[in-house]
């Protein structure tokens, strides 16, 4: 087991924004925040896909939520003039399919929040910066597994401002020797991911389809594939390497593991007693087809355990069942 080599404040006693934070990681990781006892947890979110139903524990424990815009440096200096904010956890951005109806919108979600967040840090507003990329910035695997050496490769205008950020925190450690890094969480899925309209994952608009009595779709071969890890582990992950990762690195999170996108709808189906129609779409121009990842630099890190697929897809169409059909 590595030794810690970065001395960050801990999360216990102090002061945490956390950008994006009603939406589905974001809101998880305000819990466990909330669980390791931070002075406060502050949350700005424009509630694009996030939601308050997603806070309502958390709010009820003492977290204050901002229904506002990080894109907005003003919206983010306002928050900073009212709280001594110690460190900052930026989940914010729009989904993945947003970026095939709005590219260039989506581009500058993930490039705006983070610069504007960079620049704060870089005038001693906040220590230490924890910045959420994604495993889009790969594009499809070259080899596999998918180490964080692999080469960034986007596919979407989406990936593409999020590998922009990526390199905007790199430069801004270099530049001004900032305590920001990154963590690149793979295909998470679990209670509270949106299920709604045109910008749901594949597992929450299956199950939605199965409730609603529509027929499930494969779009192209369903043979691309993905690493699919619970949203709880990667949570863990989360705050578990935070005092660990030297600035300026990165570090996927992931199961270390590959599921096709067939097996995925045809395991809900089963699961949920689905006997419709599961209808051949054409395959989505810019989906990336493989993704396989290695957890290895992380496994170096911290002791990581992970939900089996199978058990962690259970308790996601159980809090689907319930949610969609209330």
């Amino acid at each position: 087991m590595q030794k810690v080599i970065t001395v960050r404040p801990s999360i216990k006693g102090n002061t945490i924004l956390v950008t994006g934070g009603a939406g589905f990681i974001g809101s998880h990781l305000v819990d466990r925040l909330l669980d390791m006892e931070a002075k406060e947890v502050i949350i700005i979110d424009n509630l694009f896909l996030g939601s308050e139903e997603n806070l309502a524990d958390a709010i009820s424990r003492g977290a204050i939520l901002y229904k506002d815009d990080a894109e907005f440096a003003t919206s983010l200096e306002y928050i900073f003039e009212r709280h001594d904010i110690d460190i900052v956890f930026n989940c914010a951005t729009k989904a993945l399919n947003y970026s095939f109806m709005n590219p260039s919108n989506s581009f500058e979600t993930n490039t705006k929040v983070v610069l504007n967040l960079l620049e704060l840090q870089r005038k001693k507003a906040f220590s230490t910066l924890c910045h959420f990329s994604t495993s889009e910035v790969y594009g499809t695997a070259v080899y596999e597994p998918m180490d964080e050496d692999h080469p960034r490769n986007p596919t979407t205008l989406y990936a593409a401002g999020k590998a922009a950020a990526d390199l905007a925190v790199e430069t801004y450690v270099r530049m001004y020797d900032l305590d920001a890094f990154i963590i690149r969480p793979f295909n998470n899925y679990g209670p509270r991911q949106n299920f709604k309209g045109e910008m749901a994952g594949v597992i929450p608009i299956t199950a939605f389809r199965v409730l609603n009595d529509l027929p499930l779709e494969i779009h192209g071969t369903g043979s691309q594939s993905r690493d699919f890890i619970y949203v709880h582990d990667t949570v863990d992950a989360i705050v578990n390497v935070y005092d660990k990762l030297p600035k300026g690195e990165s570090v996927n999170i992931s199961t270390h593991n590959q599921v096709s996108i067939k097996e995925v709808i045809e395991t809900i189906a089963h699961e949920m007693e689905y006997k419709g129609e599961i209808l051949r779409k054409p395959a989505r121009n810019s989906d990336v087809f493989c993704h396989n990842a290695s957890n290895d630099k992380l496994n170096s890190l911290i002791e990581f355990n992970l939900t089996p697929f199978s058990e962690g897809l259970k308790k996601s169409i159980h809090w689907y069942i319930a949610a969609i059909k209330n």
